[in-house]
């Protein structure tokens, strides 16, 4: 009797979770090409680094790469698509005085003003969200990154405040209704919560890089910038690169190749 109540509820609970269709029933269907639900086999190969960076191949971008790299992160990260001045973004581009306003001559090559520049947090190293989240909510790890935890999040916005970079959004309605293509290996929000990127935390811990990075083509590069022999390190070797807003005394951890 026990072992046949054993496997009743078994499968019971692999039919609540969808996980023979690849759904979980909670908030509708998985899109067709989402990934297995991983195992605890999957998280023996993470991705590890010391301080994790990002530098973005400028020369390469345009609205439609921005546009590309922006889907794959916001798909991973079921970011809601709301239209408007309420809307979420983790991946985003603009213009240069806009991305870098402490650089902006008068006198510039068209090209290099003219350029779609792909924005995101900047996953500084000494990170004023940090110090100001009241309730630790947003924190940062040993490798660099910075992270939310979204059930300590009070909607203060006391982070929102201390970005120089306006890398965070708050979710002034329910999110979940806007969620194009739902992710079920990836949490989502509630209203009155803040949120940003994570440069794919979840993904490195399975040993896979970030979604953007891989939608790039190769105009994101992504490693180890204490390595000095990453892909990261020898690239900023070889390129002069820009910092967003280096005089906020963040230390940001993404570069711009120009």
């Amino acid at each position: 009797m026990k072992s046949s109540r054993r496997k009743f509820l078994k499968l019971a609970a692999v039919s609540a979770l969808g996980l023979g269709a690849g759904r979980i029933g909670f908030l509708g269907d998985a899109p067709a090409g989402a990934m297995d639900i991983p195992t605890a086999a999957d998280y023996n190969a993470p991705m590890e680094a010391k301080h994790w960076g990002m530098a973005i191949d400028t020369t390469r971008f345009n609205q439609e790469l921005v546009d590309v790299c922006a889907t794959a992160c916001h798909t991973q990260h079921n970011v809601p698509t709301i239209p408007g001045k309420k809307g979420i973004k983790w991946f985003w581009g603009a213009n240069f005085e806009e991305s870098f306003p402490t650089e902006h001559g008068h006198y510039m090559p068209e090209d290099v003003e003219h350029r779609v520049y792909p924005l995101l947090c900047n996953q500084c190293e000494e990170p004023m969200c940090v110090r100001v989240c009241p309730t630790q909510a947003t924190f940062k790890r040993a490798d660099g990154i910075v992270m939310m935890d979204f059930h300590r999040c009070i909607g203060c916005r006391y982070c929102m405040a201390g970005c120089p970079f306006g890398a965070r959004s708050f979710n002034f309605q329910d999110p979940r209704p806007f969620i194009k293509d739902f992710n079920p290996l990836f949490p989502t929000r509630t209203r009155g919560v803040v949120e940003k990127c994570n440069f794919c935390a979840e993904l490195l811990a399975l040993g896979k890089m970030p979604a953007c990075v891989e939608a790039s083509g190769g105009a994101l590069i992504f490693g180890d910038l204490e390595d000095p022999e990453s892909d990261i390190r020898k690239v900023l070797r070889e390129r002069f690169a820009l910092r967003r807003k280096p005089d906020a005394g963040t230390g940001p951890s993404v570069y711009y190749l120009m």
